[in-house]
């Protein structure tokens, strides 16, 4: 199954790229990553059959076992793109949060969206550990 991490706005060269590159070259599964300006572009058409998975402030907060859990299941079902949405600043709009298969939270807490993406980057590549039996991840 291919993640794909589609985020508004350009991260250039900073220290949450660096972060982002450090997780995602660790991935072995397929991976894409698509920036967006911050306003229009169009997003790219996924693979079928696929889910999309909005960072959102009221999203569901999984844990890290939950968020592996469920990554694999979409795998073991034959869901071929799992699309990871970061919006800008203000968030998404009504219409894509309404069609999305997931909205997930970081937390209560209100992340700046460049921050998100070396986070989820992160749990990405934490997921794709625990799925392989990796000792990177650790539960408590």
């Amino acid at each position: 199954m291919r993640l794909h991490i589609i985020a508004r706005g350009k991260i250039g060269r900073s220290p949450e790229a660096e972060l982002v590159e450090r997780y995602t070259t660790r991935i072995n599964w397929p991976l894409k990553f698509t920036e967006l300006p911050e306003t229009g572009g169009t997003i790219p058409a996924p693979l079928t059959p696929y889910r999309d998975v909005l960072l959102d402030e009221h999203g569901k907060q999984l844990t890290s076992e939950e968020f592996a859990a469920l990554l694999g299941k979409w795998r073991d079902e034959g869901v071929r793109e799992a699309r990871f949405l970061i919006g800008a600043a203000d968030g998404h709009g009504a219409e894509t949060r309404e069609s999305a298969d997931l909205l997930i939270a970081f937390g209560a807490m209100t992340w700046p969206h460049m921050l998100a993406r070396a986070m989820l980057a992160e749990q990405l590549w934490r997921a794709t550990s625990i799925l392989a039996g990796h000792p990177y991840h650790r539960a408590g």
